[in-house]
């Protein structure tokens, strides 16, 4: 399903070296670390948004290395949301489909619909700036998964949330999973996160070892 395979990157004083990941559809993978253990970067490396020097990304079979961002199959939940503050909920949900592709042999859902599967329909009409922080994370993942994409990637989508909030959405990010079954990859830096969310840990430290998966290398 997703084959990462030796990724090398650097940036800064930062060093990826032969990074390796493979995951099966389905399958919730969590990348746990502190700060500048390259997370975030291994998830922009994914998305294709940072030029991978080394190494190769494949997703269902395919190759998707040198692939731009908004040609991969991927949903991408940003830290901040990034959504654009100039913008409705309904045109930052829609401006998700700008620039894809769509399959004939997939059924893309409908912005409204999915809005209103996350209970911020509602909404539509709406600024970011008159939104609540667990709201703005509802329409930036309605908007990530609009595409309908064969891998979600999510940067410490809950880091801002307040802790009643927090666990409402960690619930509702657990069942979106097990509705799609397609691969989640979730950065954090909070062990409860990754115990209640990951199937899988791999855990990061900024001079060492990744555990839990074998035959994957260090970043360094």
């Amino acid at each position: 399903m997703l084959s990462c395979r030796k990724l090398s990157y650097t940036v800064g004083d930062f060093t990826l070296r032969d990074f390796s990941l493979e995951l099966n559809r389905g399958d919730y993978c969590a990348l746990l670390g502190p700060s500048g253990s390259g997370k975030t970067v291994i998830l922009e490396l994914i998305a294709g948004l940072r030029p991978l020097k080394k190494g190769s990304v494949f997703i269902e079979g395919k190759d998707y290395t040198r692939t731009p961002p908004q040609h991969r199959p991927v949903g991408l939940l940003f830290q901040d949301y990034a959504l654009f503050p100039h913008m409705t909920v309904r045109q930052n949900v829609f401006y998700g489909l700008k620039n894809r592709r769509r399959r004939k042999d997939r059924s893309y859902l409908d912005p409204v619909k999915i809005l209103n599967s996350f209970g911020v329909g509602h909404l539509v009409d709406r600024y970011p700036g008159q939104l609540s922080g667990g709201e703005k994370q509802r329409v930036a993942l309605a908007r990530a998964l609009v595409v309908e994409p064969e891998l979600l990637l999510l940067d410490e989508p809950f880091s801002a949330l307040d802790k009643e909030t927090r666990i409402s959405l960690r619930e509702e990010v657990r069942k979106l999973h097990d509705q799609w079954r397609i691969p989640f990859i979730l950065v954090t830096h909070d062990e409860e996160d990754a115990r209640v969310l990951g199937d899988i840990t791999v855990s990061l430290e900024r001079g060492g070892v990744l555990e839990n998966l074998p035959d994957v290398a260090s970043a360094t």
